[in-house]
């Protein structure tokens, strides 16, 4: 009984070398947007924090808690991004921004959208 032995000669390292080069780029994709995606989330849970207080709390108030809080994340929030409309027993509290994430060859732009309604106490 012969057996063919196929890939004695060291054919089949091609799909390693792509294996790796996958890996290397998931790996640079993750460095370069998981810490955005983590400073979004707080500065989403400050919108969400201020849109719960907003019976203490004015709007300019609450708008320089947000501003306040991006740039101190190192995120490109503006004032013209956050919108609040309060109403007689309610509040809607909306932050636009763009985050650029920079890759080897381009730039991505990474949208981020929070929104906070809440009933004012």
């Amino acid at each position: 009984m012969l057996r063919k032995r196929r890939r004695e000669r060291g054919e089949g390292q091609f799909g390693c070398l792509v294996g790796l080069a996958i890996l290397a780029i998931a790996g640079l994709v993750a460095y370069r947007m998981i810490p955005i995606k983590v400073k979004a989330a707080e500065l989403r849970d400050v919108v969400i924090d201020e849109a719960k207080a907003a019976g203490n709390h004015n709007n300019k108030h609450i708008e320089r808690a947000i501003v306040a809080k991006a740039e101190s994340l190192n995120l490109p929030l503006k004032k013209t991004g956050v919108k609040i409309d309060r109403k007689a027993n309610e509040i809607k509290v909306d932050v636009k921004y763009t985050v650029p994430v920079e890759f080897p060859g381009f730039t991505y732009q990474w949208k981020f959208h929070h929104k906070a309604e809440n009933p004012i106490f």
